[in-house]
């Protein structure tokens, strides 16, 4: 399993259920996007709700639907492929952020 190590996601509870399940977690900086592509996905999210300037919760879940199943099947592709340099060039830079 792979998670950001963001502390919700590290709850003792989490841990317990991850250890019961016989889940093996990876070890992954937290809050990292050169190693969380899908953090482009989420900017992508907040650009549409930031141009459509929803004026209630209603508009804003809409928003964020159309957002979400509007990402086109390449755009995630794009991003499962890029995993290979992403991480090369991390590992390049000593573990500090880079370009992406």
């Amino acid at each position: 399993m792979k998670h950001d190590n963001d502390p919700k996601h590290t709850s003792k509870r989490a841990a317990s259920w991850f250890q019961t399940n016989k889940i093996k977690v990876m070890e992954w900086p937290a809050q990292f996007p050169d190693l969380n592509p899908i953090e482009k996905l989420w900017g992508d999210i907040k650009n549409a709700v930031s141009e459509a300037k929803p004026r209630n919760a209603e508009e804003l879940w809409k928003v964020i639907r159309s957002s979400w199943t509007g990402i086109p099947v390449y755009r995630c592709q794009k991003l499962v492929n890029s995993m290979q340099h992403r991480c090369e060039a991390v590992l390049k830079n000593s573990g500090y952020t880079t370009k992406y």
